[in-house]
């Protein structure tokens, strides 16, 4: 899957923790509260976060060597690439979950167990079965390590070196991914996402006991938006079989939150309206991206005629300088408000998409990326704030695991966008 975000693909906020939010109720112009003298160093969240980027990402370019290696067909071998986007997207809600209920400390035993145990998979598995079943464990626990991270950060300006630190793994890993295929394996291009367990242990002591949650653990919940959020990874590329499913997975998740208020998905969060618009800002910028991300190198060798190794370094140039300058943007939201913020990322990305659609201008083409991922990971720093400091103090874990959520799903809209559009 591309950065999840990578990039993100495909990222980040303030939690219940002590060492994160103030005692009293922060003021609705502070996007940065209060810490302690026990924060975590941003440091550490990012080595963290965003190793799982560089992972995510690194298939990219060896697909075939991955093919040859297994004896499967590019197109089967691709299937690692869809367990990982499949993994790192319903994972997130979920060790958000148990992030909610038995604290930092459970969800980075269970994340560090995950990704150590699929790089071993993925490392030594010769069989396409299990080297799948590894990079959807590498995936759920790095999505479970993003979680942690984004929990701890407590601020726009920290959240925006762990997103911007996304971007720019997210957009390196295919070369990275490339260069050591070259020179010991392809499994050890997709065991870089296992950098983040060095970490693990010195993030953990900033973790605290919590005392056992005195509800039940709503299963019944976490299986629905499992099984929803599966349906909606699946959508854009199977739509025959997996629009029936996404259809009734929702009614039942929302007849089911009806009936439980309290469950895995809080329904007070969900009728909170700040998580609401910048869930779906994060949605809409996600989505713009990754479209691009696939449609730009196809729009320059189309209309402005570049060669394959002008794209490329052209692009990574792009992406790396969009996702450095959005921590700058990052760092600023706080003293230019809410409102203002929301302006500046739907404005930039409705101005990328549409020049991207008009312009032949190869120059023109690359400005277009760099600001949708400018757009995306700024999303990611600053609104991932505004959704959890407006949740109740009890679901602001779930807060962040649904907003990160949303914002993996325009990982699988954005390509199959392109697709339509432009790729075939």
């Amino acid at each position: 899957m591309p950065a999840t975000a990578t990039p993100h693909p495909h990222t980040p906020p303030a939690l219940p923790t002590p060492q994160t939010l103030p005692t009293g109720p922060a003021r609705p112009d502070q996007d940065h509260p209060r810490t302690t003298a026990g924060q975590v160093p941003v440091f550490w969240l990012a080595l963290l976060a965003t190793p799982i980027a560089a992972g995510a990402n690194a298939p990219v370019l060896i697909l075939p060597d991955m093919a040859r290696s297994l004896g499967v067909g590019a197109a089967t071998a691709s299937w690692l690439v869809m367990a990982f986007a499949w993994a790192m997207a319903v994972g997130t809600p979920l060790v958000a979950g148990l992030l909610r209920r038995r604290g930092l400390r459970a969800a980075l035993r269970l994340s560090g167990a995950l990704v150590f145990a699929g790089t071993v998979l993925v490392t030594l598995s010769p069989w396409l079965p299990l080297a799948l079943a590894g990079r959807a464990a590498q995936a759920a626990g790095g999505a479970g390590l993003v979680t942690s991270a984004m929990s701890l950060a407590g601020s726009a300006r920290r959240m925006g070196v762990i997103s911007a630190g996304f971007g720019m793994l997210g957009a390196s890993g295919p070369l990275l991914g490339e260069w050591l295929t070259g020179i010991l394996s392809w499994r050890a291009a997709l065991a870089v996402s296992a950098i983040s367990l060095l970490a693990v242990a010195k993030v953990g002591r900033y973790a605290r006991e919590v005392p056992p949650a005195e509800d039940r653990f709503d299963a019944r919940g976490a299986a629905l938006l499992t099984a929803f959020a599966t349906a909606l990874v699946l959508l854009p590329t199977a739509p025959a079989y997996a629009t029936a499913p996404a259809v009734i997975a929702g009614a039942l998740l929302t007849w089911h939150v009806s009936r439980r208020p309290e469950g895995f998905v809080p329904l007070k969060l969900l009728r909170t309206p700040a998580f609401r618009t910048s869930a779906l800002l994060a949605l809409a910028a996600s989505t713009s991206y990754f479209t691009l991300l696939f449609a730009v190198p196809e729009l320059l060798a189309d209309r402005a005629g570049w060669s394959k190794g002008d794209v490329g370094t052209g692009q990574l140039v792009a992406l790396l300088v969009g996702a450095a300058l959005s921590w700058f943007f990052a760092a600023a939201s706080s003293r230019i408000g809410r409102g203002t913020v929301r302006v500046v990322l739907v404005a930039l990305g409705v101005a990328a998409a549409g020049t991207a659609a008009v312009t032949s201008w190869g120059p023109l083409l690359l400005v277009a990326m760099g600001t949708a991922v400018f757009t995306a990971t700024g999303s990611n720093a600053v609104l991932s704030v505004h959704a959890a400091t407006s949740a109740p103090e009890q679901a602001r874990a779930t807060a962040i695991g649904l907003f990160t959520l949303c914002y993996q799903l325009g990982g699988a809209f954005g390509p199959a966008i392109a697709t339509a559009l432009v790729l075939s």
